[in-house]
């Protein structure tokens, strides 16, 4: 696929393997600098495998990744994060027995917290200032994700991988969410989203790219995708129009 936007990631013949399981088998992805990049697929086929390969947690076995000019393929998971990666895994991995702040404290590593950028980050999630001194273990499924986000964002990234953000959440949150997603495109912040939630990223994806068993099977414009009902039933068996 070629995008009018130079590459921020690309991903050339990556395949990953885990214990015996050959689960990513030769993926291409490109995900454009400044724009939402959604990567969707039925479950098991390859997306947090995908992320978690990118963020090297997982080694590649084979292929080449590349982050803003750099080969990242064969590097440690903190310095891939040193290099402008923050993960959002869908398990969230907030530390309950912490407070809000504490959370987002450890999550600050260059030093103090930027009290605008907190302030920013309020204005989407303003349950985190209310509960800010609150274990952050007690706060519900949607306050939690809410932590999980803002602990991604609580310094500049370059790129922001998220795993199935609006799982389980109400749709007053999930408003939130793509308050928050806008805002972070408009100040350049490149994202790649895994998601199940199709009026969600319909509504934010400048691309997309769809797995099938451990590879891409397609990859295009969200718009494209999302006027093509046809297209939609070939790759995944339903339509983004049943979603709204």
């Amino acid at each position: 696929m070629h995008s009018p936007t130079p590459a921020l990631l690309t991903l050339e013949g990556v395949h990953t393997h885990i214990a015996e399981y050959h689960i990513l088998q030769g993926v291409d992805l490109i995900v454009p600098r400044g724009q939402l990049a959604v990567l969707l697929g039925r479950n098991g086929a390859g997306k947090t495998t995908t992320l978690r390969t990118i963020m090297g947690l997982w080694h590649a076995s084979g292929g080449k990744i590349v982050f803003d000019g750099q080969a990242i393929t064969s590097k440690s998971t903190p310095d891939i994060a040193q290099a402008g990666i923050a993960y959002v895994p869908e398990s969230m991995a907030i530390f309950s027995d912490l407070t809000v702040k504490e959370n987002l404290h450890l999550a600050a590593r260059s030093g103090p917290m930027d009290t605008a950028r907190l302030e920013w980050i309020f204005g989407f999630f303003p349950a985190l200032k209310k509960f800010w001194n609150y274990p952050a273990g007690n706060l519900s499924g949607g306050q939690k994700q809410m932590v999980a986000i803002a602990r991604a964002i609580i310094e500049p990234r370059k790129l922001l991988l998220v795993d199935e953000p609006t799982k389980g959440l109400a749709p007053a949150i999930i408003q939130s969410l793509i308050a928050a997603f806008q805002e972070l495109k408009a100040s350049n912040t490149t994202i790649l989203l895994v998601e199940q939630n199709f009026s969600f990223v319909r509504n934010l994806g400048d691309t997309v790219s769809v797995m099938d068993d451990g590879r891409i099977v397609h990859a295009g414009s969200m718009q494209e995708l999302a006027e093509d009902e046809e297209l939609q039933q070939k790759l995944l068996g339903l339509s983004l129009a049943s979603h709204q």
